[in-house]
């Protein structure tokens, strides 16, 4: 039997609950060889079919094996712009991981580790990964600066076009910027670095720029010069439970919160945006983004809960991240469910009333469906809640701009083979179709629309 994975560093569960610092350390050099000795190469390589996209996994770990980290480099970097937030963020466990032939038999081959060792390698050591084609002057506009915009707009550079990128925030990066902590996706040493990477292929941002108010895509095409358009500006609508005393004081989005602690900095002393939560937090949701919320909440100095109708088994976030909250001290609340706020005299949070739940059948998704128990209910002492329910898009652009079409759930309609929407020279991709979804699928989406563009512009300039 092949040998299991080699163990990558952490911080210790005690002291990181505390600081937002990164909790993973990385593999250093000689760990990341002796794991990548553990891949066979194999000729139908299964794993790259579980990566969206796509990357060469066995040709970047080859070059590892042989200590050619600059050479893993660059095969990554023919396929993705973002391998250093990919190898901390992507759900390996479920893609190219879960594909791997020696997880057969044996731990899988840690791939998003590997692929997180060679991106900072590469930034340590100032690797230039910045060669384009030559500039073809055709300008393409990309709506959002998140992992699906940064994508698309760093294929279309590296293919000759002159890309601008705009964003509604005064800072780019999207849900890498605003939703992810600190302690999972370190700012200004990975996400900066690898927004810099792509302006060095010639990619402009513009930041507070909102399509739809500050101007819309219809002027882009006809006013601007722009001869396609991407949109990947994601889904930040939060959603909410309508339960009795959601609107009181103490109760945040994921959204919010994560935004309000990220993007400015509200666990940091140096900065004047302090976000105010009690002695004792519910978070209600069990995904990633949950987790994230909870974790936060705990290194903010509360009691922090996790709220979930359904049990540990069914919860929707990457094992990793589970098995981090509950390390550092996240109480997990499984079959429980939120039925009203307590709200006091002042309108704030003073309790949260729930009911206990057990699993039926199997709902439309294959989950066993939760069902309330009767004569359950009790009332859970908390001062704070914050709701992870999922998101969904912000209607701004598609009701801005003519001819483009959506569905009942407010996200834009596309082809999904192209990428391509209702109205011509438009694509979209990433959570402002599909609703939220994970970071790597979005890049899919980008890279897709990415080569659809060029297709589509090719043929238009052949003519």
């Amino acid at each position: 039997m092949a040998k299991g994975r080699v163990l990558v560093r952490e911080q210790d569960p005690s002291q990181r609950a505390k600081n937002f610092k990164e909790v993973c350390l990385g593999y250093n050099e000689a760990e990341a060889v002796e794991e990548a000795q553990r891949c066979l190469n194999c000729k139908n390589p299964r794993c790259v079919t579980g990566c969206p996209v796509s990357i060469d996994i066995p040709g970047f770990i080859s070059e590892i094996k042989e200590g050619n980290f600059k050479n893993a480099a660059e095969v990554i970097s023919k396929y993705s712009s973002l391998p250093a937030v990919c190898g901390r963020v992507c759900p390996q466990e479920s893609q190219c991981e879960g594909k791997c032939v020696v997880g057969i038999k044996s731990e899988p081959v840690s791939i998003g580790k590997l692929e997180r060792f060679t991106a900072d390698w590469s930034r340590k050591n100032n690797i230039d990964l910045s060669k384009t084609e030559p500039k073809n002057n055709i300008k393409v506009a990309v709506i959002g600066s998140g992992p699906a915009g940064l994508t698309c707009a760093g294929d279309l550079a590296k293919k000759g076009y002159s890309v601008t990128i705009f964003e509604a925030l005064h800072k780019a990066g999207g849900v890498l910027e605003y939703g992810i902590p600190e302690f999972r996706l370190p700012k200004e040493e990975v996400v900066k670095y690898e927004i810099d990477n792509i302006k060095n292929l010639g990619v402009k941002i513009e930041t507070n720029i909102v399509i739809g108010r500050t101007v819309t895509i219809d002027q882009l095409l006809d006013e601007e010069g722009f001869e396609a358009v991407f949109i990947g500006s994601g889904a930040g609508l939060p959603k909410f439970m309508g339960i009795p005393g959601e609107n009181a004081n103490g109760v945040f989005s994921a959204n919010e919160f994560l935004t309000r602690v990220n993007l400015m900095k509200a666990y940091d002393e140096d900065y004047d945006t302090p976000v105010i939560i009690g002695k004792k937090v519910a978070v209600i949701g069990g995904g990633n983004v949950a987790m994230d919320a909870a974790r936060t909440a705990l290194r903010l100095g509360a009691e922090s809960h996790i709220v979930y109708r359904r049990s540990t088994n069914e919860l929707p976030a990457r094992i990793e991240e589970v098995h981090h909250a509950k390390e550092e001290g996240v109480i997990f609340d499984t079959l429980t469910n939120p039925v009203e706020i307590i709200v006091d005299e002042n309108g704030c949070v003073k309790g949260m009333k729930c009911v206990k739940m057990e699993l039926g059948e199997p709902d439309e998704s294959g989950r066993r469906s939760p069902v309330k128990i009767l004569g359950s209910e009790f009332v859970m002492d908390v001062d704070t809640v914050i709701m992870s329910l999922g998101t969904s898009p912000n209607p701004l652009i598609s009701s801005t701009t003519k001819g483009l079409d959506i569905n009942k759930r407010k996200c834009i309609v596309i082809n999904e083979d192209t990428g391509k929407t209702s109205r011509d020279a438009v694509y979209a991709g990433g959570d402002a179709v599909t609703g939220a979804a994970t970071v790597i699928l979005a890049m899919g989406a980008g890279k897709k629309a990415a080569m659809s563009i060029d297709e589509f512009l090719k043929e238009k300039h052949s003519k």
